[in-house]
């Protein structure tokens, strides 16, 4: 995969860290799903995470992050940020509440800071890859580079069949 040449904000703010992380493009690979962003990566789609926006009862805002195959489980969801219910954010609020579009959002470089869980299965692997703030763009690092730029907590919030 070809490294970015073209900074967003989550890669400026990792590098201002001067934290070691590395970046991927999938830019022409046509890739729009998760799954689809996985396999252009040519990665295992449990490394791939996929960041997810809701809002609580309390309308306060929280972000999750679940492997790109699997889906937020929101009574967990709810439950690890300490709500009565949650629900996914519409899309036209995605770029005004967080300064990302959909497609293209990423934990690290929003506006403002959210409440932020990673699901559980995270640790079993010495990086993860989620959106690095643009569509084409993915950040990879570790749980511990991630932990000294994104305040998070890890849970199991995916639904389990």
């Amino acid at each position: 995969m070809k490294h970015i040449d073209e900074k967003t904000n989550a890669i400026r703010l990792l590098e201002q860290k001067k934290l070691k992380f590395s970046t991927h493009n999938y830019v022409n690979s046509g890739a729009i799903s998760g799954v689809e962003v996985a396999q252009a990566l040519n990665e295992n789609p449990d490394i791939v995470f996929k960041t997810l926006v809701t809002v609580g009862k309390s309308n306060q805002n929280y972000v999750f992050l679940v492997p790109v195959a699997k889906e937020l489980d929101l009574k967990k969801a709810a439950n690890a940020v300490g709500e009565k219910n949650i629900s996914m954010l519409k899309s036209k609020d995605l770029l005004p509440l967080t300064g990302y579009i959909h497609g293209g959002c990423s934990p690290i470089g929003m506006k403002k800071p959210f409440k932020t869980v990673i699901d559980a299965s995270a640790k079993n692997f010495e990086t993860i890859i989620f959106s690095g703030g643009k569509i084409g763009y993915q950040i990879e690092i570790s749980l511990e580079e991630l932990k000294k730029a994104l305040n998070f907590k890890l849970e199991n919030i995916v639904v389990t069949s």
